[in-house]
């Protein structure tokens, strides 16, 4: 219980931080940080720099990954906590361009970047740690509780930042109310921080340092040169996963406030009641994957989350407060179902020496290919095509190689982890 509580309580903390960004892209960065003539080139700009945060995430993953896999799991995951933590309290702090001038975008962009590298490393990482120690008939189930830290994040930041617009009210909150979600983070990383170093290390890992020479010297290299299709088939589900949530996220705030013209509070509330939904389908889809296998349940995802993202994407302007709850309680548990069925399925595909590294170096260029575009592309298409049905297909085309690795796989349910 102590190592789920541990996965989850990290990964909901670097989520919530990068949620709290996102969120404050859409809402916030375009006027304070760069405020250009052209509110849609402001938009685009604060979106550009939420990408940024993903070129860093490969690095990222192959830093930490090499880490977990020579030094430890948990190690790893303690340095990431930390650094995503660091650089977010600090984005709190950060002056703003009226203020500093060029400086503010500047700065923030570093502290992107350093969130960026920071992520790359602790969604697999926590994966990696909890299929290795938990009991392999119910892996499915126990690697859906650090993927929690996505939505779980989500629901966080939204209360955050809906609280702030609430009690402080919009103009307060574009002038310096913006800035207390970020702050709030150094609460729960501290909690992280305790929680995590109480944690033992992995049964496999201990296995590897048992045998020191089976602990590898360049992690990167090994992993590429004997297991190149199964990162391939990583990085394909990943991207298609990833450009889903963030069209059903960060893009849903642009779309609903932008073209549907609903109110702030609107869209925050769909995107909290659908973040929390997709907690419960996470879990409920990673207890099904045990069951019946990864792939179905995966596949199951991926269709049905492309069917999703055209309801979404067909609504019309003026759409109500309940079609905007609905459309997020769709698209986010179908998005669910996909996270429940490829978490364990991940892990199982490589063996333990190289199992860190192989899995955040594709998980990590995936979010960059499927998840740091995604709202930047879906904002141009909307404005280029006038249309969210442009994004739709946008939202099956990046689908679709991800729904072809999962039909060529290979069933890997009950794959012993120690090897």
């Amino acid at each position: 219980m102590r190592l789920l509580v541990a996965s989850s309580i990290g990964t909901i903390v670097e989520w919530y931080d990068f949620a709290i960004f996102a969120v404050c892209a859409a809402l916030v960065f375009n006027t304070a940080f760069f405020p250009v003539s052209d509110p849609l080139a402001g938009l685009l700009a604060a979106l550009a720099t939420q990408a940024v945060g993903f070129v860093a995430r490969p690095l990222g993953g192959w830093f930490f990954g090499a880490l977990g896999d020579r030094i430890g799991r948990k190690r790893s995951l303690v340095a990431s906590l930390l650094l995503m933590g660091g650089s977010t309290v600090a984005m709190g702090l950060l002056p703003t361009y009226a203020q500093v001038g060029a400086l503010a975008p500047i700065l923030l962009v570093v502290l992107r970047l350093l969130q960026g590298f920071a992520v790359g490393g602790e969604s697999t990482g926590a994966l990696v740690i909890v299929a290795e120690s938990l009991p392999a008939r119910q892996r499915g189930l126990w690697t859906g509780f650090p993927m929690v830290g996505g939505p779980a994040g989500n629901v966080l930041a939204t209360a955050a930042i809906g609280a702030a617009l609430g009690f402080f009210g919009q103009a307060a909150f574009a002038d310096w109310a913006w800035r207390l979600p970020f702050l709030a983070s150094a609460v729960l990383i501290l909690f992280g921080f305790w929680v995590r170093r109480r944690v033992e290390e992995s049964p496999a890992f201990i296995e590897v340092q048992k045998n020191r020479h089976d602990v590898p010297r360049a992690p990167l290299r090994e992993a590429l040169a004997g297991h190149p299709s199964d990162m391939a088939r990583v990085l394909f589900v990943k991207a298609a996963e990833s450009a889903l949530f963030y069209l059903f996220s960060s893009f849903f705030i642009v779309l609903a406030t932008v073209y549907l013209a609903a109110s702030r509070s609107d869209a925050l509330n769909a995107l909290f009641w659908g973040s929390l939904l997709e907690v419960a389908a996470i879990l409920a889809a990673g207890a099904a994957a045990d069951r019946f296998g990864r792939r179905p349940v995966t596949l199951v995802g991926l269709v049905t989350g492309v069917m999703a993202a055209f309801y979404l994407f067909t609504l019309g302007k003026g759409a109500s407060s309940a079609e905007l709850t609905t459309a997020t309680l769709l698209t986010l548990s179908c998005h669910g179902v996909i996270v429940g069925g490829m978490s364990a399925y991940f892990t199982e595909l490589f063996p333990a020496r190289v199992r860190y590294t192989a899995m955040s170096t594709a998980y990590s260029a995936a979010a960059v290919l499927g998840g740091a575009m995604a709202p930047v592309i879906g904002t141009w298409l909307l404005e280029v095509f006038h249309t969210p049905l442009a994004v739709g297909i946008y939202a099956a085309v990046m689908v679709v190689p991800g729904i072809w690795a999962m039909v060529t796989t290979r069933e890997t349910r009950g794959t012993d982890l120690l090897q």
